[in-house]
């Protein structure tokens, strides 16, 4: 593995690999590195000849500085996880580095609906935040595939409007949310909780598993308020949302038909950490 913090050496490391018709596979992340990020390198590796993931712990995406302050930070297992998966490049630049000429984005990203729903009507800004640094991160790496997890399925959706507006050719392929043996989405977040907080926070799973088998039984906003009931009895302290929305637009929905593909999405507080999560599911009536 080789350890970038430059861009100009990244990149002439892959245009000599560009050189040689060689496939390049991205893998964004934040560190604090845990067994779903490895998913998505292996992922990578598995599908392009050369994987870079970049550790960049980006600012302009927090729109609560606490909360940015707050961000795990594990550098040297960080790499050396990165080591034992095989990763053959990691990019770890600094904020300087990223953004020489300061922070402010120039011109917003028309990402239009998407933008507003969800985590975008409780953290303002974010989505600019993330489209920004992917699109720096895309521009230096120039990924033939860029792969992310669909634990942020909204970021992923973003994503994909970002590649349509900018008309990039990097293709985006999602990789599947790995879970602990209890159902727990696999978060750098987890890290921040206490061990009787960890514990309870199994009740978001449960309740996205109760809405996707009951979603032919009960109307949605039953299933929602419900959901939201389960999580406050069970140890969340605030529930952003509980959204069961259309798996391509997000668009809230109040009535699925048959065969729709949907989603139901969630983000809720407890231990004083912000949990996200999402499940995947069709409805046949």
């Amino acid at each position: 593995m080789i350890l970038f913090k430059q861009i100009s050496q990244l990149q002439q490391a892959l245009a000599a690999a560009r050189n040689e018709n060689k496939s390049i596979g991205f893998v964004p992340t934040m560190g604090a590195l845990h067994q779903g990020h490895l998913s998505l390198i292996a992922q990578s590796k598995r599908e392009n000849d050369i994987t870079v993931c970049s550790i960049f712990v980006n600012p302009t995406q927090f729109n609560d500085p606490k909360d940015f302050e707050k961000y795990p930070i594990t550098t040297a297992q960080d790499i050396q996880l990165s080591e034992q998966a095989g990763l053959d490049i990691l990019f770890m630049p600094t904020v300087d580095e990223m953004y020489p000429n300061g922070q402010q984005l120039a011109t917003p990203y028309p990402l239009g609906r998407i933008e507003t729903l969800l985590e975008g009507a409780f953290r303002p800004g974010h989505f600019q935040g993330v489209c920004q640094v992917v699109h720096h991160l895309l521009n230096i790496v120039q990924p033939d595939a860029i792969v992310m997890g669909q634990k942020d399925y909204q970021q992923c959706m973003v994503i994909s409007k970002l590649l349509e507006i900018t008309g990039l050719p990097t293709q985006l392929k999602l990789g599947a949310t790995l879970r602990e043996t209890d159902g727990l989405a696999m978060s750098s977040r987890n890290v921040r909780l206490s061990p009787e907080a960890r514990q309870k926070a199994t009740a978001i799973y449960k309740s996205l598993t109760e809405i996707s088998q009951h979603i032919t039984k009960k109307d949605i906003i039953t299933l929602e308020e419900e959901a939201t009931s389960f999580l406050l009895k069970n140890g969340f302290d605030k529930v952003d949302y509980i959204s069961i929305a259309d798996a391509v637009t997000l668009e809230p929905v109040t009535k699925p038909v048959k065969d729709q593909q949907l989603v139901v999405l969630v983000a809720a507080f407890i231990d004083n950490v912000r949990l996200i999560d999402n499940l995947l599911f069709s409805f046949s009536s």
